[in-house]
């Protein structure tokens, strides 16, 4: 018989990752451990590896990642012009 779909919090997924990254422990033993499938830490693991740039992030860092939409919109008309001539 199938398990119910789990829904795991942000914390708990925080607390594999992060045990998984230490390394005291082997990653089967972590699944073991915690009940979950080890390829489900793997990609908790690589997650956390990827966005922990943005914990560090600056308020004004965070906004220039974000593309200014009045720009881009007045780009694209100007390029619809310029296909329709």
């Amino acid at each position: 018989m199938r398990r119910p779909r789990r829904n795991h919090t942000a914390a708990f997924m925080a607390k594999v990752a992060i045990a998984a990254l230490k390394g005291d422990e082997t990653l089967s033993a972590l699944a073991e451990e915690f009940d979950v499938h080890l390829n489900q830490i793997t990609r908790w693991k690589t997650q956390l590896l990827e966005n922990v740039v943005g914990v560090f992030a600056t308020a004004a860092e965070k906004q220039s990642a974000v593309p200014d939409l009045k720009d881009l919109h007045a780009k694209i008309g100007q390029q619809a012009l310029e296909i329709d001539f």
